[in-house]
């Protein structure tokens, strides 16, 4: 308990800092189980005030509707402001094109709506929950990680941050991603959601779902995707991560609490972002998404 103390203390002094640096903050906001981390340590951080900046949603239209209806729950509960920028209005308008084939997904879709959601808001800092154990493009990200005028992210153009020094200084037209839970793994995520008694949403535990199996993986059956009907089953499944439904994997349990998906998580021998099919599209795809804006 004394490591979550610590990771704590680091996370409330970076979203201190965020606050103290720039002048229109947001927290970047999915409803997964890694941004309620990140707002409960917004809370925290400002208490008895409330939180002085807005959180963010970028909306795919694809969202397990479990994890909508405790972001609306939540917004109440803070007391924050949301904002919602949706995926469907950017194919509308012509900005990206819905995509086809076997593993079509809005995952990607979601840079451009992000993009303009900054824009339009006129953000200078987006505060998110990435951290560095997820995947190896994560690991290369400073805690404030400066993105260009286009949005555009170069790892090479990064500031060294000595001894808990954060350069907030940017220039006009860039921003900043700050990633307050950096140092964190997905078991200290897990161990704190216990330790704070937060409420998370249904699906990260154990529940009969129909899924189809799919490249090794199980998916869930959606709307989004046709699947043969005997091709579906139905199985004692979780999530690990909380993303589109149309790319976001269930893995076999039957963890039902905290404890046992604790337990779970810390014999497993595989990321949680194992279970996200699109960053399996090539060896550097989420690097690639992240060089044109991705969170």
């Amino acid at each position: 308990m004394n490591i979550l103390k610590t990771l704590e203390e680091e996370a409330i002094y970076i979203i201190r800092e965020v606050a103290g640096q720039f002048d229109r903050p947001a927290l970047l906001f999915s409803g997964g189980k890694d941004s309620i981390v990140l707002l409960h340590l917004c809370a925290k951080a400002f208490l008895p005030a409330k939180i002085p900046f807005p959180l963010v949603h970028i909306d795919t239209g694809h969202n397990f509707p479990e994890t909508l209806s405790l972001r609306d729950t939540l917004v109440k509960r803070y007391g924050v402001q949301l904002h919602i920028g949706h995926v469907q209005e950017s194919i509308d308008q012509g900005k990206v094109k819905e995509e086809t084939g076997k593993f079509h997904s809005r995952n990607s879709l979601q840079t451009t709506t992000l993009l303009d959601t900054i824009e339009k808001l006129k953000l200078d800092a987006c505060i998110g929950g990435a951290r560095r154990d997820e995947e190896k493009a994560r690991a290369k990200e400073r805690v404030f990680s400066v993105r260009d005028d286009f949005g555009q992210w170069n790892e090479k153009m990064q500031r060294p941050e000595l001894y808990d020094i954060l350069n907030g200084a940017i220039n006009a037209g860039e921003n900043v991603r700050a990633f307050p839970i950096s140092n964190w793994t997905e078991l200290d995520v897990w161990e704190y959601i216990r330790q704070e008694n937060l409420e998370i949403p249904s699906i990260y535990y154990a529940h009969n779902r129909p899924v189809y199996r799919r490249d090794g993986q199980w998916m869930p059956v959606c709307e989004f995707h046709a699947v043969a009907e005997e091709e579906i089953e139905i199985k004692s499944v979780r999530f690990r991560t909380v993303g589109d439904m149309s790319c976001t994997a269930a893995v076999a349990s039957t963890a039902s609490n905290l404890d046992v998906i604790i337990d779970e998580i810390a014999a497993s021998t595989y990321s949680e972002r194992g279970a996200r099919m699109d960053d399996k599209r090539s060896e550097g795809a989420m690097e690639q998404r992240k060089k044109v804006g991705y969170f």
